[in-house]
């Protein structure tokens, strides 16, 4: 077979390459000279046809040859001879051919028939992939047209509501290949959401990791997994070394497993990249420097839709396999008809396997214990032995279950196997993964005997009964995927042969009906704000800190102030908390999202003590000279400007910093009291500069503060001082005062800026591009490319949704309109423009909106909206 793929990958190859030839020869310049005009032109049309032709044919033929292929991998070996005779007939057609240039003067000219080796091709697979993989290397599975294509109608599924009845028949398990189940205990744990982060230590979690310790060491057949590590660490650094020996010891004996280790179950559509990564390198080196413990499965059974992204920073850190829950429920039925529920995730950009994770797409409505047996939540409640008569939960189902016993196990260890055979029907490996858990679970001392004891029965039953062709026990997610790796003959984490290339992500993720998890995209859009802030503050205080600390060569300043260490740690770990899926989504209560923004502002006040720090140590040795830009007197305040006072006698220094790689070249604004100054840079030359006026309301402007407006360069992880002072009117000449349009009514009687009325469309350029914007709605109309002359017509309406009149309605989970989006309507808009050599704007006030249109001149196409 393999011989087979790398001659017909040969063939192909061979194809192109006498495609390219014949373009070649017939392209080729004639060695005469025509005599006139009209024959040249005849010549160049008469090549094209030529190519054209010979184009189409080969083209008919690669696809031929294509088709063939296809069929080949898939086990067809029928068209072999026929595929065979193709390509010695499109060889043989090729090298028969006397080729023809256009006749000059009516005479013919023959060039000599090109003779082709017949010798033997062989292809390194480096050189040519189809040589080896003659298939598309893409995913087989491609979200984007799985969900273009598929009806989301929701029938009706039955006990199953969102998938169908599932039969299966009982000779699918064998002695030699019976079904494997793993029963995996969990908990979990949002650190914060209900309760805040430290409300739901006190209450439930310590007690849920205590009880960990003393069952595992009581039951010895028990397993158990946990992923949150920011409460983790909590726990830990509480627990004396005889625990902590025990942990180990439960860990490195396979039955105390604890995947992902990221700081926090990350959400995956609200959370930048860099900061989902983040928190996974903040709970992994926690929990290898404290427990030596590096985890390889990961698990995400709560976030509301997943990324591929998530998949990708798994793959590059070293993890094999992952579990995902949340996913829309028609995907999943899609994906469980053909037995695709797991799969290799690849990015759609990879075309050659290697950002490839295995997946496992858990198939039912939830993880709580009745969604995670089998297809029958009913059947399924009724061994949830949480809900035993007398405790706090029922079933909702009204049927409790009971505990198990010698007169009952039979019928109840029949009909759960009969839960997980459906279950493990919807997979390919006959290893079926069976969750047993909810949120905040095992807080409880009852709940972990209860569990183990009565699952224990019905295991032992089930394994004793050859003729049932099962094998159950507690498990981990690690024993679960080492037992389908090696179920499906290969290494843990890659690809079997019938298992599907998925590529794409789930989002928007819909739990029943068209409920869409979409509204959590912009609940609490302040707070989802302040994240990006504290996220660029950190990585620049964590660079600045660095740059500080390799400049200290005699350990003076750092080592009087080790708390900057610590104070980075909290900053990380704060916004390594507010990645969790309740905390940046907006789905947390009230009070909790404060106690999330007091450790968010906390962190930001943080890195700006130790960028101020560092700037002071490598600009100033030490000095206590800095002040930074901006302060919040609290966690949903706005960031107040520092208005630097400038005086004639004396020079304020601006210190820049660029905690990129890059060297940066920007506009920078910054308040002072004086709207005339002389902005000088490091080399003590002035620069040009403008300055703004700080607005009150729509016309009228402050007295007393001003943005003052410059070009700022600084190097790639460089710092820059720029000075500035106080000038009087006309002084200096490279700087100016913007001018102030009115385009619709208003007025402005204050003198210090030129301002007058204009009742015509805005205009606003540089020197590479212009725009247009109209005085009538306030919207942009129309870019311009100056350099290539280009126009460009725009179009911008501002647009809202109204919410379902009925019980259920859009909130901080879901976006739930009541029909289509209707446009903003305004009676009146207000529209203002500033303008001056460096930055100009145009500022639109509608009903609830305030539209702005920036043009920048600083050597390169900017406009900001």
């Amino acid at each position: 077979m393999r011989r087979n793929v790398a001659f017909f990958g040969a063939a192909m190859f061979c194809v192109g390459c006498f495609s390219l030839y014949l373009m070649l020869e017939s392209s080729t310049t004639s060695p005469r000279v025509m005599n006139d005009q009209d024959g040249e032109v005849d010549k160049i049309e008469w090549k094209i046809q030529e190519i054209e032709q010979e184009l189409k044919k080969n083209h008919e033929t690669i696809i031929r040859i294509k088709e063939m292929l296809s069929d080949l991998s898939k086990g067809d070996n029928i068209n072999v001879d026929k595929l065979k005779n193709l390509v010695d007939q499109f060889e043989k057609s090729q090298n028969n051919k006397k080729k023809f240039i256009q006749p000059q003067e009516n005479k013919p000219v023959l060039l000599n028939q090109t003779q082709f080796s017949k010798t033997g091709i062989t292809l390194s697979p480096d050189t040519c992939e189809l040589a080896e993989k003659p298939n598309p290397v893409g995913p087989n599975i491609e979200m984007l047209q799985t969900f273009a294509t598929l009806p989301f109608s929701n029938p009706d599924g039955g006990v199953w509501k969102q998938g169908w009845d599932i039969t299966y028949s009982p000779s699918r398990w064998t002695t030699d290949r019976p079904l494997k189940v793993f029963v995996i205990p969990h908990s979990h744990n949002d650190p914060g959401w209900i309760k805040t982060f430290d409300r739901y230590f006190q209450d439930q979690t310590r007690h849920i990791l205590d009880n960990m310790v003393q069952k595992l060491e009581q039951h010895s057949k028990m397993t158990f997994i946990y992923a949150e590590m920011s409460f983790f660490s909590t726990w830990w650094s509480q627990q004396n070394d005889a625990t902590k020996e025990k942990v180990k010891r439960f860990l490195n004996e396979g039955r105390l497993e604890l995947p992902t280790a990221g700081w926090v179950m990350t959400d995956e559509a609200n959370s930048h990249y860099s900061a989902m990564l983040d928190q996974l390198i903040e709970g992994n080196n926690w929990l290898f420097e404290n427990v030596g413990v590096r985890p390889d499965s990961a698990w995400s059974i709560d976030p509301f839709g997943q990324s591929s992204t998530m998949a990708y920073l798994l793959k590059k850190t070293g993890f094999k396999n992952m579990l995902i829950q949340r996913v829309h429920y028609t995907i999943k039925k899609y994906l469980a008809e053909k037995s695709n529920l797991e799969f290799m995730w690849r990015q759609n950009w990879d075309l050659s396997g290697k950002t490839d994770m295995f997946c496992h797409m858990m198939p039912f409505y939830s993880y709580d214990v009745p969604h995670t047996c089998g297809p029958d939540p009913k059947i399924c409640c009724q061994y949830d032995f949480k809900r035993l008569p007398g405790g706090k939960i029922a079933c909702p189902w009204r049927i409790a279950p009971v505990p198990i016993t010698d007169g009952n196990v039979a019928q109840k260890a029949e009909t759960l196997l009969d839960q997980y055979r459906k279950k493990a029907s919807l997979y390919k490996s006959d290893v079926v993964l069976i969750p047993l858990g909810d949120d905040f679970r095992y807080d409880k001392p009852d709940e972990w005997d209860n569990q183990y004891n009565n699952y224990q029965k019905l295991f032992d039953y089930m394994n004793a009964k050859s003729d049932w062709h099962v094998e159950a026990k507690f498990g981990t997610l690690r024993d679960y995927f080492e037992a389908l790796a090696n179920r499906e003959k290969v290494k843990r984490g890659e690809r079997p042969d019938n298992y599907p290339i998925l590529g794409g992500d789930f989002f928007t993720y819909a739990d029943r009906d068209d409920h869409y998890w979409s509204g959590y995209f912009t609940s609490r859009p302040f707070y989802k704000r302040m994240d990006r802030i504290v996220e660029a503050h950190l990585r620049a205080a964590e660079i600045a800190y660095s740059l500080a600390r390799i400049a200290d060569t005699k350990k003076s300043i750092f080592d009087s102030d080790k708390n900057m260490a610590e104070m980075l740690t909290f900053s990380r770990r704060s916004l390594a908390l507010f990645q969790h899926h309740d905390a940046i989504t907006g789905t947390e209560k009230d009070f909790v999202v404060v106690d999330y923004a007091m450790k968010l502002l906390k962190s930001l006040e943080n890195t700006k003590k130790i960028i101020q720090k560092s700037t002071e140590y490598l600009m100033s040795d030490g000095n206590d000279v800095f002040t930074l830009d901006e302060t919040r007197q609290s966690q949903d305040s706005i960031p107040e400007k520092q208005i630097i006072k400038l005086s004639s006698a004396n020079e304020r220094y601006v210190v820049f910093y660029n905690s990129l790689a890059s060297n940066r070249s920007v506009i920078v604004s910054i308040w002072v009291n004086s709207p005339y100054a002389i902005v000088k840079n490091e080399f003590g030359q002035i620069i040009q500069s403008q300055c703004n006026p700080v607005w009150t309301n729509n016309e009228q402007y402050s007295t007393d503060q001003f943005k003052l407006l410059f070009v700022v360069t600084v190097g790639g992880l460089g710092m820059v001082r720029y000075s500035i002072e106080k000038a009087g009117r006309g002084e200096n000449q490279l700087h100016s005062l913007a001018k102030i349009y009115f385009h619709s009514s208003g007025n402005n009687y204050q003198k210090i800026f030129d301002y007058q009325s204009d009742r015509s469309d805005v205009t606003l350029e540089n020197r590479e591009i212009s725009i247009k914007i109209s005085r009538n709605t306030g919207t942009l109309q129309e870019i311009k490319n100056k350099l290539d002359d280009i126009t460009s017509q725009v179009k911008v309406e501002f647009i809202y949704y109204g919410t379902r009149g009925t019980k259920e309605k859009s909130g901080a989970y879901l976006f739930l309109p009541d029909g289509l989006a209707k446009q903003l309507s305004s009676p009146s808009v207000f529209v203002r423009s500033t303008k001056g050599p460096l930055s100009s704007e145009v500022n639109s006030f509608m009903k609830n909106v305030e539209h702005k249109i920036r043009v920048e001149n600083a050597g390169g196409k900017h406009l900001n909206i």
